[in-house]
């Protein structure tokens, strides 16, 4: 059998314990304000009011070479069975490209309207604020370990649950383009088990996804404009 070398497992812990550290305090506030500026980042805005005591929260932000008024209208369309949402389609739109053109029979978009968060439409997000040209906040309540939706207005939460909403503001900038910041929140419990698993993975995806959609967005808006023609 082979000895096990003392000091072995005491140095592995210490090494694990100081990688974790520095990953908290130099590399993790970084992911959850990629491309934001500390104002951004600490400012409110509209709709972090429907999660007051959020356990989880990002802001992310980028500029698009076109104004608000050209920007809106691809948000407007977002969802799977609709435009897709503009990131990795293999991740979170079956596998189907997602539209590089405005459909005019998806512009049409109210609070309340569910938008499919999967092809299959058993979760979705629900439209929970909305401005016009400046703000889009989408909403997500799901019970754990299903994955089914709920309802939290209608009742206690389950037990096991996350609540999260996704948030884009829009604003003009000089030279007709347009500030877009993400404003990510969330609550969850049990917290013992929903900490670890948005520290190792709900954050780090949010932060591949979020980036991937900005640079698609980057590319539809600075394009030629496209438009289906309407039935």
């Amino acid at each position: 059998m082979r000895e096990r070398r003392p000091g072995v497992v005491p140095h592995a812990v210490g090494a694990a314990a100081a990688a974790l550290a520095g990953y908290r305090v130099f590399v993790r506030p970084r992911l959850l304000t990629w491309g934001a500026t500390d104002d951004e980042a600490a400012r409110r805005f509209p709709g972090d009011e429907l999660i007051p005591a959020a356990g989880s929260s990002s802001t992310m932000a980028t500029t698009l070479p076109a104004p608000p008024e050209e920007v809106w209208p691809w948000l407007v369309q977002m969802g799977c069975n609709r435009a897709g949402w503009y990131s990795w389609n293999r991740l979170d739109n079956g596998g189907r490209p997602s539209a590089d053109r405005i459909v005019p029979k998806w512009q049409q978009l109210e609070v309340g309207q569910r938008l499919d968060s999967v092809p299959s439409g058993r979760s979705w997000f629900t439209v929970a604020l909305l401005v016009p040209g400046r703000t889009l906040v989408l909403r997500a309540q799901l019970e754990l370990p299903s994955g089914r939706p709920f309802e939290a207005r209608s009742g206690a939460p389950p037990r096991a649950f996350v609540d999260s909403l996704w948030g884009f503001h829009l604003a003009p900038v000089p030279g007709g383009h347009t500030r877009l910041v993400v404003r990510s929140r969330s609550r969850s419990r049990p917290r013992p088990l929903t900490r670890p698993l948005d520290l190792l993975f709900g954050e780090p995806a949010h932060l591949i996804m979020q980036t991937r959609q900005f640079r698609t967005l980057r590319a539809r808006v600075g394009a030629p404009q496209g438009t289906e023609p309407p039935p």
